[in-house]
This record gives C-alpha cells, sequence and structure tokens, in this order.
C-alpha cells in the first residue's frame, strides 16, 4: 500500500540535499541559468510533494471514516446476531418448557388411568371378598340346619350320638374342611419376596402361584405375576418370563411392577434374538413412563446396542 508519509521522508531529504550541494559547487558569482533552472525544478518538486502529501492525507481521512463506518457496522451486525442467537435460544427453551410440561402431563394422566385401574381392581377384590364371607356364612348356616341329629331326638327319646346310625356325619368335622382355605394374601405376598431375594426361587414361586390363585383378582396378584416372571427369567427361562410379564401388562397395568415388567419384557425379547420386538417394547416404555428409572435402564440398553432411544 502506498505511504504518503514513507515518499515525503525520502523525497525531502533528496531534495534539500540537492538545494545544499549545487549552490555549494558553484561559485556566488558564477551562477548560470542552468542551476536557476535547476532550483525552480527542485521547488516545483518539493510543491508537487507537498501537494501529495496533502491529497494523500485527505484520502488517507477518507479511508479511516470508512473503515470507522465498518467496523460501526460489523459491531451492530455482531450486536444484531447476538440478539438473535439469545431470542432463538430462549424460543428453544420456551418450546422445550412446554414439551417437557405436556410430557408431564401426559404421564400425570397416565398415572390417573392406572390409579384408576387399581382402585377397581381394589373394589373388585373388595366386592369379591364380601361375597366369599356371605357365602361361607350360608353355608354355616345351611349345615347348622340340616345336619341330622344335631337337635332331634332318637328312636327312644334320647338325642342322637355322634356314631348312631351308619354313614352319618361326626358333628367334629369342621365345615368346608375337605375344601382348601386361601392363606393370608399380605403374609403370603412377603413370604415369597423374602423368599425370592434370598434366593429360594422354588418356594417363592409356590408363594406367588398362592397369591394368583386364591387372589386373581387383587392388584398383589399383579405383584405375584411380576416375580414369577423375574424367577423364569433368572433361570434363563425367557419365553415363561414374557408370558408373567404379558399377564401383569395385560391385567394389571396399573400395578406398581408394571413398568419394571415391560423393561424386562423387552430384555427377555432382545435375549431370545427377537432384536426389533425388544427394541419396540423398550420404546414404548420410555414413551409411556419417560421419568421412571425403568425408562433410564432402556435408553441406556438401545444406546449400548447402537439404536436411538426415540
Amino acid at each position: 500500500m502506498f505511504n504518503p508519509n514513507s515518499l515525503r521522508r525520502r523525497v525531502l531529504p533528496v531534495a534539500a540535499l540537492i538545494l545544499l550541494v549545487v549552490p555549494a559547487a558553484t561559485p556566488a558569482f558564477a551562477v548560470s541559468k542552468e542551476m536557476v533552472e535547476l532550483q525552480t525544478q527542485v521547488q516545483q518538486l518539493l510543491d508537487a510533494v507537498q501537494r501529495l502529501q496533502s491529497t494523500m492525507d485527505t484520502r488517507l481521512g477518507v479511508l479511516e471514516h470508512l473503515a470507522q463506518q465498518t467496523a460501526d457496522q460489523a459491531n451492530q451486525v455482531n450486536a444484531t446476531v447476538t440478539a438473535l442467537q439469545q431470542k432463538i435460544n430462549a424460543q428453544n427453551d420456551a418450546v422445550t418448557g412446554k414439551v417437557d410440561g405436556v410430557s408431564g402431563q401426559v404421564q400425570s394422566l397416565n398415572d390417573s388411568v392406572d390409579e384408576l385401574k387399581a382402585r377397581i381392581a381394589k373394589v373388585d377384590k373388595s366386592l369379591q371378598d364380601l361375597q366369599s364371607q356371605l357365602q361361607a356364612m350360608q353355608a354355616q348356616q345351611q349345615q347348622q340346619q340340616g345336619a341330622p341329629g344335631a337337635n332331634g331326638p332318637g328312636e327312644n327319646g334320647s338325642p342322637n350320638s355322634p356314631g348312631q346310625g351308619p354313614g352319618m356325619p361326626s358333628a367334629q368335622t369342621p365345615p368346608g374342611a375337605s375344601a382348601q382355605q386361601a392363606p393370608p394374601l399380605q403374609e403370603t405376598l412377603q413370604a415369597g419376596i423374602r423368599d425370592y431375594t434370598a434366593g429360594r426361587y422354588q418356594v417363592a414361586q409356590g408363594e406367588f402361584q398362592d397369591v394368583v390363585h386364591f387372589y386373581p383378582l387383587d392388584d398383589a396378584a399383579g405383584t405375584a405375576q411380576f416375580y414369577l416372571g423375574e424367577i423364569a427369567y433368572q433361570q434363563k427361562d425367557y419365553a415363561t418370563a414374557i408370558n408373567d410379564y404379558n399377564a401383569v401388562l395385560e391385567g394389571f397395568s396399573g400395578n406398581a411392577k408394571a413398568s419394571a415388567a415391560q423393561l424386562h419384557k423387552g430384555f427377555a425379547l432382545i435375549a431370545l434374538n427377537k432384536r426389533e420386538e425388544g427394541i419396540h417394547e423398550l420404546r414404548s416404555l420410555i414413551q409411556r413412563h419417560p421419568q421412571t428409572p425403568e425408562a433410564r435402564a432402556a435408553r441406556t440398553r438401545l444406546t449400548a446396542l447402537g439404536v436411538k432411544p426415540a
């Protein structure tokens, strides 16, 4: 780039040297016409240099002004881009918050539906228990009223003894002794969980089967069904485990173990080389219960398989 200051620094010393050398080389009285012309040309050269310097200073000022305007415009553009980026980030945060809010609402709705199903199951269980009690009371009352020799006299006017007559039932026989009595629900379930935790799978399996058999409509039956699937899963009987998990998901969707049943069902399908079905099950779990530990475990497993969770 042309620099007028540099030119001036170079030209002025040369011109001054010419003015000093020429008079020194020629006597004052012998100034010729050529010398005068040379001095005139040198003076013109100096004037031209000064004019060039002035012109370059003016143009340099214009260039500095334009550069300042360009810098100001660049700063304005940067400020505009920064403001736009902040606005976009704010909008993204707002959209993310709305999506999270909708997901939370959907999850709350699913939880409410599951809770409603659980309450309906409890009401059905209460009705079933009440019906069983009424049937037991009616059976006991009928047995007391229709038992032979319970109140009537014998042939000789004496009360019948328990052993009087062939085939007569003993008065000491309790009603319904031949029928299997239902075990207590919560005690049986908790005993099964303790035995499962201790690794006594065969004992725990019998206890969980009792809960499912005697209390099929109670929510505890869903929990027992889940642990039956867990026992089969631990024994690598994945097909049986999947059937037990399906029983939980289809009959007890509001059970607290439903999300764990769906997670382990996906694992069992993958273990049976049913990769696509297992991936579909894990993605369905993430969609239904996105904030649960089971959903996080499903995301981890899908990532390990090289599959996107969504």
